[in-house]
């Protein structure tokens, strides 16, 4: 059987302390690894294909899908919607910004998003129903795991947390739509307990509320820990660190930090969206404002009985988003495209 050739475009990884390099690294190296006997993985490449997927949406990925004869996929790592409170452009050039974004996405034969519950959003924007396909993300438990307690004060050595402190992890760029003012003032109100924030400002100056945000970054309160983008290979150990995975955040799609802290058993504490309900079946904690966070990280910290119950909650998660399952989701998903060509769409 002659396999079938996908050329994977992206630039993901050439910023440090994004989801999206994540993503992207985990799902070529599946591929890659896991299929090889099926698919040949190419990356950039400007050779003819049989499936162009693109993994970031820059201008000359869009001119090889106009050229492709093959089939083109593309990943919807974000919505035109969460552009705000992510960066801060004028007006005119954001609205511009969001079309040509809808654009690249009409372009693509087919859509990739990790969340269902974004369908109906991209059909708002304009974008076929028929063309759009739920495939989540993963993770390896090969390069996320838990860690011995010898390896997890090694680390808080290194970073200057005390070796008992109760930790409470942030973990993101340092954005707006992320949540990092309210994990602040949480951390206000529980003095005795540490706050980690891993990630820093990967869009620099750009941020939405880059000067206040770049202020509380420097001069945090001295409970607060801002330890800046931390490189993927170096993130399991700040994940075992941890005790909880807090994430405030006002928007997101698939956290990738959410799959990678499940992975080393770290109860979730999260902000009430309805994104999360379909992804980690209420295997979660959730609240609304920071007073009922702050309630909810000091019940976890007092109760072992709890702690342990989302503790455990957590593993479920991972187990599930396992990598036998999503592989078979990707090998289905690129046969079936290939197989039928552009213009009939594979369903899932």
């Amino acid at each position: 059987m002659e396999r079938i050739r996908i050329n994977m475009l992206s630039n993901a990884d050439k910023v440090d302390g994004q989801g999206v390099g994540s993503a992207y690294l985990e799902q070529v190296s599946l591929i890659k690894d896991e299929l090889s006997d099926v698919f040949d993985v190419v990356i950039n490449d400007s050779a003819p294909a049989d499936i162009i997927h693109c993994h970031t949406i820059l201008p000359e990925y869009l001119m090889k899908m106009k050229r492709n004869k093959g089939v083109n996929v593309a990943y919807v790592h974000f919505l035109p919607d969460t552009l705000d409170g992510s960066i801060s452009l004028p007006k005119s050039a954001l609205k511009v910004f969001k079309k040509y974004i809808t654009y690249f996405y009409n372009t693509a034969d087919h859509l990739i998003v990790v969340n269902p519950i974004f369908i109906d959003d991209l059909v708002r924007f304009g974008i076929e129903r028929r063309k759009i396909h739920y495939i989540p993300n993963y993770v390896s438990k090969e390069s996320f795991y838990q860690e011995s307690e010898e390896k997890v004060l090694t680390v808080k050595q290194r970073y200057d947390i005390d070796k008992d402190a109760f930790v409470v992890l942030g973990v993101g760029q340092v954005q707006t739509r992320k949540g990092v003012k309210d994990f602040v003032e949480v951390a206000k109100m529980l003095p005795d307990i540490t706050f980690v924030w891993a990630g820093g400002f990967s869009f620099g100056k750009i941020t939405d509320g880059y000067d206040e945000l770049k202020e509380i970054y420097q001069n945090p309160p001295s409970n607060v820990h801002f330890i800046g983008i931390v490189q993927r290979e170096e993130m399991n150990d700040i994940y075992n660190l941890a005790d909880i995975l807090f994430m405030p955040s006002y928007n997101e799609l698939f956290p990738m930090a959410i799959l990678e802290a499940v992975n080393s058993q770290k109860p979730l504490l999260l902000r009430d969206l309805e994104l999360y309900k379909d992804i980690l079946f209420n295997k979660y904690l959730s609240q609304n404002d920071n007073v009922q966070f702050a309630k909810q990280i000091q019940e976890l910290k007092d109760d072992s009985h709890l702690y342990q119950k989302y503790q455990h909650y957590s593993k479920e998660i991972s187990e599930y988003y396992s990598k036998e399952h999503v592989k078979e989701m990707w090998k289905e998903f690129y046969c079936g495209i290939q197989k039928s060509g552009q213009k009939t769409t594979f369903y899932r």
